[in-house]
């Protein structure tokens, strides 16, 4: 995180001088220890996530990825003359263990077309799908199988 902010700092300035980096690792010092004592950040989660990047980037392409294809889904329900939309609203319960892990799997249903999260209640899933072939399967989605990996749970894919 503080190589973030430092970087964020060089970035904006446009330049990289003795002064304006002297500023940045003082400034970057200093949101650093705001974010450890007021937004429950340390040290420890940096490295966690630095030792899953590459989980991570892999999960920012399965979703985008995703993302295309639902685009292409809503393209041909809304062109296509003969397909008529089937609205339906779903609940499921997943396995994911930690509330960050479900509340980004909600937003990875809202990003991709056609699907809304409508509700997060512990770990019940209520979301609205615009047609019924996009709510089939939600429960064990390629969002499921990499966010239990990012957890750092087995992978039961059969």
């Amino acid at each position: 995180m503080f190589f973030l902010y430092f970087l964020t700092w060089v970035i904006f300035n446009g330049q990289l001088t003795a002064e304006i980096a002297l500023f940045g690792l003082v400034i970057a010092a200093a949101m650093y220890a705001f974010t450890c004592k007021f937004l429950d950040w340390s040290p420890h989660k940096d490295w966690v996530v630095l030792c899953k990047s590459g989980q991570i980037l892999q999960y920012v392409g399965i979703l985008i990825w995703e993302i295309i294809k639902a685009n292409m889904a809503v393209i041909q329900l809304i062109v296509s003359p003969t397909l008529e939309p089937r609205p339906v609203i779903i609940r499921f319960r997943t396995d994911l263990k930690t509330r960050t892990a479900r509340v980004i799997l909600a937003n990875s249903i809202t990003l991709t077309p056609g699907t809304i999260t409508v509700s997060i209640e512990d770990d019940e899933l209520t979301v609205h799908c615009l047609d019924r072939s996009m709510a089939e399967g939600m429960d064990d989605s390629v969002f499921v199988h990499a966010l239990r990996r990012l957890e750092g749970g087995k992978e039961n894919r059969s």
